[in-house]
């Protein structure tokens, strides 16, 4: 395996948007999980064609997907082994690239908004707990990936002072941002991004002098604070 979970981590945040995650992010999933097939959707964000909103209707939907009532329920990842039966599921999916599947959810402010999966052919083997709690580990830092970019494009929407600090900021300096904001000292920040301590310290002194501020309560202030 030569994709590693720590660089999937960073792919993430290097994402410019949604389109971009999905184009470049995905099929490096697919890798990873050794995968046939392999996709990032955004509910909200899908096309509106009606052919492909038919299918859409009946992979998405909570009665006759198994997989998508789970996640929409317990917001964490699922392959199709937990949920029914090898047969049960070759009558809800009956395509042979998708004789395996597993996804995972991307959550915004307590709401599923999107999904990862990935799918495995018959002759492959079945998605086990470690692929679970490797997905997992993906879908956390999606969807605080998520949170932020639509936090950041729902204030570029406000004309106001806030909106214009926060466009100063990358996604991942406002992703920082928000664990200040949260209490977090910045051994805790690197630990839930998976970057060093003076990773964090260096990001705060370029935030700090992008926003005209000396500490981190002048900083939380002025990005939250209207």
């Amino acid at each position: 395996m030569t994709i590693s979970l720590k660089l999937l981590f960073e792919e993430i945040y290097q994402a410019k948007d949604e389109e971009d995650l999905r184009s470049h992010l995905a099929p490096k999933i697919g890798e990873y999980f050794v995968a046939k097939r392999s996709g990032i959707f955004f509910f909200d964000r899908l096309p509106a064609e009606q052919t492909l909103q038919k299918v859409l209707n009946i992979a998405l939907s909570l009665e006759h997907n198994p997989i998508a009532r789970y996640i929409a329920e317990r917001h964490t990842p699922v392959h199709e082994g937990l949920v029914t039966t090898p047969k049960a599921w070759k009558l809800i999916c009956p395509r042979p690239d998708h004789w395996h599947v597993m996804a995972g959810p991307i959550v915004n402010r307590a709401q599923v908004v999107g999904s990862v999966g990935c799918t495995r052919e018959k002759s492959m083997p079945a998605f086990d707990t470690q692929d679970l709690a490797d997905l997992s580990a993906i879908c956390l830092h999606l969807s605080a990936w998520t949170a932020s970019l639509r936090f950041a494009q729902s204030a570029a929407l406000e004309p106001q002072h806030q909106s214009f600090t926060i466009n100063r900021l990358t996604p991942r300096e406002l992703q920082i941002a928000n664990l200040v904001a949260l209490g977090r000292t910045n051994a805790e920040i690197g630990n839930e991004l998976w970057i060093t301590e003076n990773s964090v310290k260096q990001a705060l002194k370029r935030m700090f002098r992008k926003l005209g501020v000396s500490s981190r309560t002048e900083m939380v202030a002025q990005i939250y604070i209207k």
